[in-house]
């Protein structure tokens, strides 16, 4: 296949049937996405049993149609094919697919499918009754599908390393393990120098009773200052905020607790970072993965740009501030000083990785990711995971839950069957802080911008150097031509050592 991107002036015939089979596929996925967006946001409690049948039977035809011999001829016509770049890069993507799934039995996908969508409700009342046991059944039957799963596509292969690789396929769980490891290393002591510090943040700056309806007005308005197309998107409650969607209707949701403020803000900030990515994918390129995001270290990038570094920054709250008084009553002698250090402290005691400043997050993801990593090789059975999770983080935060509800209960990923992601949120939050320095580098005071409420000069250079691209470019190559440089943490911590230093009088 010729390499030069003008290589083909008209589209080959052979082309146009591949990507019409490819967009078949893909729409089926997308299907499934709303219905599973219904699930967790609008569908009745007794809605179960159905929609479990109809996840099944939708993944049942995608994975007949990627695995079936009529694509396989369509991959096999175009080997002597000119292509463009993209073209290429869309058939690299769907083969790379295509070879996974052939691995494994329609069977196995239809029935890890419908036990995902039956896990759903379990884990949440095992959440509201605080008890593991209920959930344990389906975690353990999670487990045992997916090592299965591993196995067909890759028996040589450490299983967990094959379920990673359905997250972020290019830059190899011996990135994600060395970026947790550093992690892991040169966060705690930052970490305790903070909690030693003596330093008096105005930590009491939102305390009080928020209106839940009234914080829904006001991440609408945030909503609306920072861009948000409503016109293919919609906000709404989730009991664990999530986004998704398509370019042309890409959703978000938050939650509300009436005694922080923050929490609603953060949380919409972060789902909007991953909708902007979402609705900055090609129309012209839908229904292929030229038109889908690079996957999700590149995904955690752009929701944790946009909760830190844009809404935890000095600037954000310069801008803000005044809409934020207009909604609640009772934070008139909050400046713009004090709402920057109560968004940015480091707790303490904070048990919940979803409220969990930047700082202490990454610790939350190393007890998750070295927990499932456990389980995948059988090194851990599904039965001793309340005390795994409890006894690690005693050993990385220094605190201990009292409860599964507030341990091992709290994430919804594992309901899913997604054994392979938590990494993904460290190495976006990396990934991140070197994005955000080259936009510094290239966008003319952006901090200035920022203040003003000027977000368009950012958004705009992300669309170009990141959401423009959708798969075209592999993980590492995307980077570079973003940034010019490999994927690095050494921009995270640089980040955080500055700032955190700054605010806590670090020496």
């Amino acid at each position: 296949m010729a390499t030069d991107a003008s290589a083909a002036t008209e589209t080959p015939a052979a082309y146009d049937e591949f990507r019409s089979t490819v967009e078949r596929y893909k729409n089926l996925g997308y299907a499934q996405g709303v219905l599973s967006w219904d699930q967790e946001v609008m569908m009745p409690e007794a809605g179960t049993p159905a929609r479990s049948r109809q996840t099944a039977a939708l993944s049942a035809v995608s994975h007949e149609i990627l695995t079936s011999d009529e694509l396989g001829e369509q991959l096999d016509a175009l080997e002597d094919v000119d292509l463009t770049a993209e073209q290429q890069a869309v058939v690299r993507e769907v083969s790379r697919e295509r070879e996974r799934a052939t691995s494994v039995p329609t069977e196995l996908v239809e029935e890890i499918s419908q036990k995902t969508s039956e896990a759903h409700p379990t884990w949440k009342e095992a959440k509201e009754a605080d008890d593991f046991s209920t959930f344990a059944p389906a975690l353990e039957e999670l487990v045992e599908l997916k090592r299965e799963y591993a196995e067909h596509i890759a028996p040589d292969q450490d299983p967990y390393e094959t379920l990673f690789e359905e997250y972020e396929p290019y830059l190899g769980l011996d990135t994600a393990e060395r970026v947790l490891e550093r992690l892991k290393e040169e966060l705690p002591p930052l970490i305790e120098q903070v909690r030693e510090s003596d330093a008096d943040l105005a930590l009491d700056s939102f305390d009080g009773t928020f209106d839940a309806d009234d914080q829904m007005e006001w991440v609408r308005a945030v909503l609306d200052e920072l861009g948000y197309d409503w016109e293919r998107g919609r906000l709404d409650e989730a009991p664990h905020p999530f986004s998704s969607g398509t370019q042309y209707d890409a959703r978000v949701t938050t939650r509300f607790d009436e005694e922080d403020p923050l929490g609603a803000t953060y949380s919409t900030v972060h789902e909007f970072g991953h909708a902007t990515y979402t609705l900055g994918l090609p129309d012209e390129h839908y229904g292929t993965p030229l038109g889908e995001a690079r996957d999700l270290t590149v995904h955690e990038s752009q929701s944790r740009l946009w909760e830190n570094h844009v809404g935890r920054s000095k600037a954000f709250w310069q801008y803000f501030l005044p809409e934020l008084k207009a909604h609640f009553d009772g934070l008139e002698d909050v400046t713009v000083e004090d709402a920057y250090e109560a968004a940015n402290q480091v707790y303490e005691d904070n048990l919940i990785r979803v409220e969990a400043d930047e700082l202490t997050y990454h610790m939350h993801i190393v007890v998750r990711f070295e927990i499932e990593r456990d389980l995948i090789s059988g090194d851990l059975d599904v039965a001793d995971v309340p005390e795994a999770w409890n006894d690690k983080y005693e050993q990385y935060l220094g605190i201990r839950p009292d409860t599964d509800a507030e341990g091992c209960l709290q994430d919804i990923h594992w309901s899913h069957g997604s054994f392979g992601y938590f990494s993904t949120y460290s190495l976006g939050s990396v990934l991140a802080s070197q994005l955000y320095a080259a936009a510094e580098d290239d966008v003319d005071d952006l901090d200035a911008k920022l203040r003003e409420g000027e977000f368009d000069p950012l958004m705009d250079w992300l669309n170009e150097h990141v959401h423009g691209h959708g798969k075209r470019y592999e993980t590492d190559d995307l980077v570079r031509e973003a940034t010019g440089e490999p994927y690095t943490a050494d921009y995270f911590l640089d980040y955080v050592t500055e700032k955190y230093g700054a605010l806590y009088d670090l020496d």
